[in-house]
């Protein structure tokens, strides 16, 4: 037996808020319910979604503006690692993704090394420009400078 609910919530692989949904009458009646992520269609619910949409699109804008000021801020620096070499330049090791995330830490920068996304390893001396991935919406790219210790 199933029954249709509306979500309260984003929930993973079936919805986001406002999606009417049909779901299995345990699922709703021992997760989705009980847990403040869906109820069943009425139209106090309608009005309790509508506030709550509100309100996650005001912290989405929120989080844009900060993100895109920490861009501009990330784009308009940039930063030196230094690296062990060899004589032809070739580095002994990569430059990681956390070395980078250090290097911005000591410019009060501070981001997780999962937005730091590299096309490929930096394995050499020289100038290489890396993507850090702010919000899904906002990407921004920041100059490594790889130098000889």
């Amino acid at each position: 037996m199933s029954v249709e609910l509306t979500l309260l919530d984003n929930v993973i692989h079936l919805g986001e808020i406002g999606d009417v949904v049909k779901v299995a009458d345990g699922f709703a009646r021992n997760y989705l319910i009980p847990k403040g992520l869906a109820t069943k269609a009425n139209p106090g619910a309608l009005r309790q979604l509508e506030a709550k949409k509100r309100i996650r699109q005001e912290e989405y804008e929120q989080d844009i503006a900060s993100c895109k000021e920490l861009s501009e801020k990330i784009s308009s620096s940039s930063i030196t690692i230094p690296m062990q070499a060899g004589d032809n330049e070739k580095l002994y090791g990569s430059v990681t993704e956390q070395q980078i995330v250090d290097a911005l830490a000591e410019m009060t920068i501070k981001i997780e090394r999962k937005q730091v996304v590299m096309a490929e390893p930096i394995r050499k001396l020289g100038v290489f420009s890396v993507d850090i991935h702010l919000h899904r919406e906002v990407i921004t790219t920041i100059k490594v400078w790889v130098v000889k210790a």
